[in-house]
Formats: C-alpha cells, structure tokens, sequence
C-alpha cells in the first residue's frame, strides 16, 4: 500500500484538487472538478470504499474509485470524515452563509478561512421559503455544502440552520437531512395590534390567550429587572402588551421545540428563535417577556432574533427608522439593551437576520454583545453570483435583470423592502460595461434580490426553466470567478466581528 504522499500524489494527477486533499483511516480522498461535474476520487484499500458509489480499477497495490459528487456519497463522505458532519455551535460568534444556487461554500469557505477560523461557520443555510422558491430540497442544501466545505479543505467544524420553520413537518424534513441548528419562525401568530390597543382592550385581548400563556402564570407582573446598572419594571401595561403581541408566538414555539426534542436526542440541535419578520420593532420589555416566558415553558436556546429598530431591509445596508443610511442613533442604545438582557437572561447570542449587507452596524453589533452575536445572511450570494454573471454575459444579466424589474412588484410582498422600479435604471440605459455597477445601487439590488425565485423558477414555452441552466452553467465554468467575489465580499461582512469573536462554545 502506497503512503500517504504517493497516495495524494496520485489522486493531484488524476486531478484531484490539492486543498481537497484528505487521509482517514488508511484511504486518501479528493475532488477532482470535471465539466462542471466534481468527481470524488479515493485511493485505498477495497474495503475502506466499500459505502461509496463509483467505478473501482486497480491502482498498484491499492484500489481506485471514481464516484459522483451525489447525494449517496455526500452522506457516505459525512460518516467518514467527522468535520463534515454538522454539529451544535453552542455560543461561539457564528456566520449563517446562505447559498441560494447551491454554488456559493468554496467562496463562503474561503472567506471564513481568510478571518482565521475566529468565527464558527454555518455554510448549509437556507429557509423553507427559499427551498419551495428555489425548488431545492433539505437534503440538497446538505449536500451542496458538503462538497463544497470538503472541496476547500475547511476542518474546524461546521453548523447547518434550518432556517424558518413554521410547522413540524419543516422540522421533521430537515432533521431527516442532518441540520442541527432550528431556527422557528412563529411570525404568523404574533399580533401586531397589541401596540395599538388601550388598558381595556389589552385584558381583553389577554384573556383570550391559551391557558399555558395567561399573562398570570408569568411571574412577571411588577418585576423589576436590574439591566447593567439599568432598571426596567414590566408594569401591567407593558407585560399585557408584550402578552397580546406574543403569547401566542410562545406558545407556538414551545410546541415546536417539544417536536423537536422528540426528534433529535439532546446535545444534536440548537434553537434559534425569530421574532424578527414582524412590524413593529421587539420592544425591550417584549424581550424580556418573550425570554422569560420561553424558560418558563422549558424552552432552551442559543439565539434570538429581535426585530430591532430601523429597517433590515434585504441586500442593502442598515436604514434608520426615519430611513438614513448609516445613521446609528436609535440603533445603538435599542441594541446595547437587548444585549444587556441576553447576557443576564441567558447568556444566548443576538442574532442578525437579514442580515447581509449590515456593513454600518457589524462593529457595533460586535462591541456591544462581546461577541454574542450570530450574523445571518442569504441572498447576497445570488447578488455576487448576478455580480459575476454582469461581468461575464451582459447579455444575460441584461436579460434577467429586465425579467426582475418586471415581476418585482408581485415578488416585494413577502419582503420589507422599499426600492422602486422607477428609481432603477431602464435596461437598455446602461453600456455592457456598466450593468456591473446595478449591483451597487440600492433599488436596482433590492429588485433582484427579492426576485430569485421567479428568475431561477422562470419556464419558457418548451417547459425547460428559462434562466436557470444558463446561470448554472456559467457560474460554473467560471467557479473562480465566483469564488473570488464571494470571498471579497465576505471578507467585508466577517472582518468588524474579529476583534470580539468568541471562539469557545
């Protein structure tokens, strides 16, 4: 049996690429790409390739197998080498890097890599709403991911955020696939017009919440809470609204977490709650309500997601609640309490939703939760893969970009944005050397944002997607390419949380 240097020898001149490089248990493994189709090559032992799928021939003294980049063998390659299998990150200073294609993790990897490994990744990311837009499923968003962390070479561990789920079969498809982060989304059973309603309206409405959530069952009436040197006492009014606004959304939660728990054993999963996608901003008595509430129901978790002041608005940098670009002035004193609030009521991690593109706030994010902080983003993956498109075949990006602007007004509302139309540049205004550029404006960015699903869902008259192939296949004859802007643009989002990273769980 040849060593290990003449094993990866071998596998580089069959092209496997170097950083794949890998020895467990006396077999060597590698990808090598071809055609836009990797291939996973292993040298070893007969018996050590006896769970993978692919061709075997006799290579010297040991065996050969060349297998698909498929489902069979993603999951074959998790159960060999254990830092592919995802696993709880406990509180560790964490980046969720959706990829939307299934193209993006060698770029994601490369970023996460260039910030030293200070920040824990999570590269398989991506909600239930993005997979029924995208037409993907659990166990794809898994694989892609896979192969892209194996591809790199990545080996500090990885997590995997099932992301918004509102029902337990979400749960059940995901756990299916080995996601072990659970981010629940309980939007739909908050009551937004708890913020409007009076005294009497408010113990009205309180009295008709479930038995479990009867604001009398808390505890919380009158109590004071000593925040950092701060007091904030949830008087009746303030715990009967913040009651009315999420009773119910605790209730759901606790339902969901109770699923889960009889899914997965303990010690595989982490919860991550959202009340983000709701709106009015999570005031901090509703905070204190909400993470309260959720202990009491026997609820464990290691992140939430308020929704904070200001607009998280997607692919574009942080707007105040009048609407100025990078004006921090209600943001940095809404945020240091919410902090103070998740370090005494957990400790647990703040998390960013909608995350990407944040630059104005990630410093000050970072500074204030000493690095209790999860920074959660998606689409702007798609956006450095139009990036890449743009520059590549202005043709098509002309071409999709005039689809976005089309479609954008059905597509907006499930989103909270604010671009329009109007304000974008007509496609035919721009030279082929300029569309790059629409990529840097904000409403021309926010349209193609919100528009993926159409895009990559889009059927000509043949049946055959109108767009998608065409995407595909560029982006991966041009995988560097992709990678490289991924790995820019990333390294902008990672590097302000540096100097506060918790690299301990």
């Amino acid at each position: 049996m040849p060593d290990r240097a003449d094993r990866f020898t071998a596998l580089e001149a069959l092209g496997a690429l170097p950083q794949s490089l890998v020895e467990a248990d006396g077999a060597a493994y590698g990808l090598a790409p071809r055609d836009g189709a990797p291939r996973l090559l292993i040298l070893g032992e007969a018996s050590a390739l006896a769970e993978f799928e692919g061709e075997r021939s006799e290579h010297g003294p040991a065996t050969l197998l060349v297998g698909p980049a498929g489902p069979a063998n993603a999951a074959a390659l998790r159960r060999r080498l254990p830092w592919l299998q995802p696993r709880p990150l406990g509180l560790r200073t964490s980046a969720g890097f959706g990829d939307r294609l299934g193209l993006a993790t060698p770029g994601h990897v490369r970023a996460a890599q260039a910030a030293g490994g200070r920040l824990a990744p999570i590269f398989a990311q991506q909600s239930i709403r993005e997979m029924t837009r995208t037409g993907r499923t659990p166990r794809q968003v898994m694989d892609d991911a896979t192969w892209g962390v194996f591809q790199e070479g990545w080996r500090g561990g990885v997590g995997a955020d099932a992301d918004h789920l509102k029902t337990p079969a979400d749960i059940e498809a995901c756990a299916a696939a080995g996601f072990t982060f659970y981010t629940i989304d309980p939007g739909e059973h908050v009551d937004n017009r708890a913020e409007q309603l009076s005294l009497s309206e408010l113990r009205a409405a309180a009295a008709a919440l479930p038995e479990v959530v009867q604001p009398r069952h808390s505890g919380l009436l009158n109590r004071v809470f000593d925040l950092e040197g701060e007091s904030l006492t949830l008087a009746e009014p303030a715990l009967l609204r913040a009651a009315v606004k999420y009773g119910r959304a605790v209730a759901h939660v606790a339902r969901m977490y109770q699923h889960l728990t009889q899914t997965l054993p303990a010690g595989q999963f982490e919860l991550e709650v959202s009340v983000d996608e709701t709106e009015q901003p999570t005031t901090h008595s509703d905070h204190l309500y909400l993470a309260c509430e959720l202990r009491r129901l026997g609820v464990q978790w290691v992140s939430l997601a308020p929704r904070y002041v200001g607009r998280f608005e997607k692919g574009v940098d942080y707007l105040s609640p009048a609407g100025g670009p990078g004006d921090l002035s209600a943001f940095e004193p809404d945020f240091a309490r919410h902090a103070a609030i998740a370090r005494q009521l957990g400790p647990y991690k703040l998390s960013l939703h909608s995350g990407s593109d944040k630059f104005s706030i990630y410093a000050t994010a970072a500074r204030l939760t000493q690095g209790l902080v999860h920074l959660k983003t998606a689409g702007t993956s798609y956006l450095e893969a139009l990036r890449t498109v743009a520059a590549l075949d202005p043709a098509l990006f002309r071409e999709v970009y005039a689809f976005a602007r089309e479609h954008y007004a059905g597509d907006r509302a499930s989103y909270h944005v604010s671009a329009e139309v109007e304000r974008a540049p007509a496609p035919g205004d721009l030279s082929d050397r300029e569309l790059p550029r629409l990529l840097d404006e904000f409403d021309a960015r926010e349209i193609l944002h919100v528009t993926f699903g159409s895009v990559l869902t889009e059927r000509a008259a043949s049946g055959e997607r109108r767009f998608y192939p065409r995407l595909m296949r560029l982006l991966r004859a041009h995988a560097a390419a992709y990678a490289a802007n991924l790995e820019r643009h990333f390294g902008r989002h990672l590097q302000p949380f540096l100097p506060y990273a918790r690299t301990t769980a």
